[in-house]
């Protein structure tokens, strides 16, 4: 299921990331599916794919290069760089997607903008 499951992270964000798809993204998700945020909040799969289309306007002619494309058993691990337009801010994004019965059933999303990564570890660096 490893390969199939790739496969299917694949071609889903495929269709968004490079026409700005969502109908394609909404055919591979469960129609129970989950969204949750580093922030413990959590959005419907109508919710999530509303915010999907409404942030489509202003990320237009984002560039987005998947660094990564992992999976293990009925989980997939995308982590990627995204930058708006005209040097805008980078973001690094690690997207956790479960796979069940061949959709996306939850995704857990952590985005990090590259800028603050140094700040956001200095916690790590002040450990004994």
């Amino acid at each position: 299921m490893t390969t199939e499951n790739k496969s299917l992270v694949g071609r889903a964000l495929a269709g968004l990331v490079d026409s700005g798809d969502v109908d394609t993204l909404a055919s591979y998700l469960s129609e129970d599916f989950t969204h949750h945020r580093s922030d413990s909040t959590t959005s419907t799969r109508a919710q999530w794919l509303a915010a999907v289309r409404a942030a489509l306007g202003p990320t237009a002619g984002m560039r987005v290069d998947i660094l990564h494309l992992l999976a293990d058993g009925d989980h997939v691990v995308v982590h990627s760089r995204r930058r708006l337009p005209d040097a805008g801010p980078e973001i690094v994004v690690v997207d956790v997607l479960r796979i069940a019965d061949g959709f996306i059933a939850e995704v857990w999303e952590v985005i990090e903008p590259a800028a603050q990564a140094p700040v956001n570890g200095a916690w790590w660096d002040a450990l004994p």
